[in-house]
């Protein structure tokens, strides 16, 4: 077993703390990676608190992993030495069931096994994520990063990425769409730089008109703030899709008033339970509201091919592993534009 060094959360809330870990030795159908950059989700500090009564301790997050591999086994041919990778939100599904067999490894009927805080059917216990010097992963876990993107800047694509990739691809957004994307955060603004990629209209929904400048600079063509009922108005019944991607309960009916007849909003961000909703909005004009989670590993790489062609990424801020606490903190008060990103050489510094 390979020792790792690692930051990890030893008890609810508490903050995180050096620690070390174990790694399987590299298996036939595995590849070993040495971890460049891990990015920070909002679900790692959902985690570290047990805000969801799921987390078991010791916990190591971090699902948005981009690093070199050191490593392959000896059924491996995909992937070399040298090779720049990726390890999203999940390592491991049951393989069998119907949506496996379609690509949705997200929604394996027994479960998908998460990079952390999932049963290791390896090393027994729970899984340890991306805020470690490496990882050892199965191949058919590992997606293909493009070259030609800044490594760092590419880390929150395998979950901030591909979570706002996956529904737009899935209700088919297209050139000459109208496209409202609700919050801009770290999720939000990866769906305005998509769906302006794809071709469509984006405009930017948002409670602060502070953000109007960012919105824009980032592809958004207007921005509508949703407080102001003349603006709100005057968009009503206009849209072709929503990406609501507000972290938070909030009430969906102003933002359903802004999809035209047999227009969908997707809900990405909110897991938790949200305002009513007045059902005569959807049943009046036929509107549909949906939930999307990530994506499977094939469209994974697909986004990731996408992002290569476009030239997309994430805006980060890049942070060493001692300062995981503070920035945590921040996060808390969005104090980021838009997503944390950790240097994992500074893992190798004395902690």
């Amino acid at each position: 077993m390979k020792k790792i060094k690692a930051f990890a959360a030893h008890e609810q809330a508490a903050p995180l703390k050096p620690f070390e870990l174990e790694r399987r030795e590299v298996q036939e159908n595995d590849v070993y990676i040495d971890i460049e950059y891990c990015g920070v989700c909002h679900s790692d500090l959902h985690f570290v608190k047990n805000d969801w009564g799921m987390s078991q301790y010791p916990l190591v997050p971090g699902h948005e992993i981009i690093g070199r591999v050191l490593k392959v086994g000896n059924n491996v041919s995909n992937f070399k030495e040298g090779q720049l990778v990726g390890v999203g939100c999940m390592v491991d599904s049951c393989r069998h069931c119907t949506a496996c067999k379609e690509g949705l490894e997200q929604y394996c009927e027994k479960g998908s096994t998460f990079t952390y805080n999932g049963p290791d059917k390896y090393m027994g216990g729970m899984t340890f994520g991306g805020y470690s010097q490496k990882i050892v992963v199965d191949k058919d876990f590992v997606v293909r990063v493009p070259e030609n993107l800044d490594a760092k800047a590419a880390a929150p694509l395998l979950c901030a990425g591909i979570t706002t990739f996956s529904p737009l691809r899935h209700w088919k957004v297209k050139k000459g769409d109208k496209v409202g994307v609700i919050g801009l955060g770290g999720l939000g603004h990866m769906g305005v730089k998509f769906a302006h990629a794809m071709g469509a209209e984006v405009v930017m929904i948002t409670s602060s008109p502070s953000k109007g400048e960012d919105a824009r600079e980032l592809g958004a063509a207007d921005v509508l703030i949703s407080k102001d009922e003349e603006q709100m108005a005057k968009h009503a019944s206009s849209f072709d899709f929503l990406l609501n991607t507000i972290p938070v309960g909030h009430d969906l009916n102003p933002y359903l008033g802004l999809l035209k007849r047999d227009a969908t909003m997707v809900i990405v961000g909110a897991v938790e339970p949200l305002d009513p909703m007045h059902g005569g909005q959807l049943i009046f004009q036929r509107k549909r509201v949906a939930g999307s989670l990530i994506g499977g590993i094939k469209e994974t790489q697909e986004m990731l091919d996408f992002c290569g062609e476009h030239n997309i990424v994430c805006d980060v801020e890049v942070i060493d592993m001692q300062d995981i606490n503070t920035a945590y903190e921040r996060m808390l008060k969005s104090d980021v534009k838009y997503r944390f990103v950790i240097d994992m050489k500074s893992l190798n510094t004395d902690s």
